[in-house]
């Protein structure tokens, strides 16, 4: 391998203990593949297996707490006991293939289709819509309903625990329930889970709180707590780059594994709330400081995009890259980064072992990957 690659290549241990074997990590991402009943399919299970044999630590997609924060068609459930075998087949998929397992805990809020929960009831910190034709008003959740959301992030943190995963991210980012209780956009309670920043902050820390208290109690071994994050908004009020870095203040005193930054651009630069022209991820970074790694995110096609993002933060997180590139990390542990893909043709479904519901996302998603007419192997 190249020099300038072997950064990419050293382990990396957590708070936790847990180490992992490079700084390489597979992002969360939806699939929309699970059965109907929110048990994982086999072809989910294979599209894990073929792209957790490189990369240190694999993010799976998000599987929702409660019956009414599934945010998806296709999306795997973890809320009740009963799916602890169907949890347990993907972890020992992926641990097989030498990565860590990390299970992606999650409620959608407001972002969740009608037809996915129960009755339509669709709930959120306030009753603030989707800026989406035709959205739903979400009913605002009570005291007591809050309270047992929390609790059931503890409770699926349990069956990660049972179902052999070494750890949960918590998705508090891209617009779903935990970011919509931090947000001045989608929060106007004013009880004590809304008002100011920081009572805004409640629910997102009382989740971690949760979800610690349920590994001290149940895990007998080492076990990663990490924290996922959109660090601004685009609606006026909506969360700022000041608001993000009280956010950040808050979580890095958590005792936590790590924070994901979820970005499209690893170098995306603040929309507003910060007079600094670096980007939000060096931003970032600096107020986390050594209390809590960051993992980066966002755009990182090449190796070399990967080793200068490791210049800023300890850990780099590749999504579309690990789909189109299976081997990515293989092939530049071995000098063959010239070959990694980076286009998709029409053809390559089979090849890249990608579930049919995610493949038909992905050709019919303008922008997602460019897809041509050919290979370019």
């Amino acid at each position: 391998m190249k020099e300038q690659f072997k950064p990419l290549f050293e382990s990396f241990t957590l708070r936790s203990g847990i180490q992992l074997k490079n700084r390489v990590v597979l992002a969360p991402m939806t699939n929309f593949s699970s059965n109907p009943d929110g048990t994982v399919t086999d072809d989910e299970i294979k599209y894990y297996i073929r792209r957790s044999s490189g990369v240190g630590m694999v993010i799976t997609a998000c599987t929702y707490v409660t019956a009414n924060g599934k945010g998806f068609p296709g999306e795997f459930g973890a809320d009740t006991d009963e799916m602890i075998p169907s949890l347990r087949r993907l972890a020992t998929a992926i641990k097989e293939q030498g990565a860590k397992a990390v299970l992606q805990i999650f409620h959608g809020g407001r972002a969740c289709p009608p037809e996915l929960v129960p009755n339509g009831d669709i709930v959120s910190a306030s009753d603030v819509a989707m800026n989406q034709e035709g959205a739903k008003a979400p009913r605002p959740l009570t005291d007591s309903e809050v309270e047992s959301i929390v609790k059931a992030f503890g409770e699926t943190t349990r069956r990660a625990i049972e179902a052999g995963f070494d750890g949960v991210e918590i998705h508090g980012a891209n617009g779903y329930l935990i970011q919509q209780f931090f947000s001045p956009h989608t929060n106007r309670r004013t009880d004590r889970w809304g008002g100011s920043v920081e009572q805004r902050l409640s629910f997102p820390l009382a989740v971690v709180k949760e979800v610690k208290k349920a590994v001290a109690l149940h895990a007998k071994e080492p076990f990663i707590v990490g924290y996922r994050f959109s660090p601004e908004e685009e609606e006026t009020p909506g969360i700022t780059m000041a608001e993000t870095l009280v956010l950040v203040d808050a979580l890095a005193d958590q005792e936590l594994d790590y924070l994901h930054v979820s970005l499209m651009d690893f170098w995306s630069k603040p929309r507003r709330g910060v007079e600094d022209t670096r980007s939000r991820i060096e931003i970032i970074k600096e107020r986390a400081g050594d209390r809590v790694p960051v993992i980066g995110v966002g755009s990182i096609h090449t190796a070399a995009d990967a080793a200068k993002a490791l210049s800023v933060v300890p850990l780099v997180a590749l999504g579309r890259e690990l789909i189109v590139e299976p081997d990515w990390v293989e092939k530049v542990e071995q000098g063959r980064e010239s070959e990694i893909a980076t286009t998709l043709t029409k053809d390559d479904q089979q090849r890249l072992v990608i579930p049919d519901p995610l493949w038909q996302a992905i050709i019919n998603t303008p922008g997602w990957f460019p897809v041509v007419e050919s290979s370019s192997k």
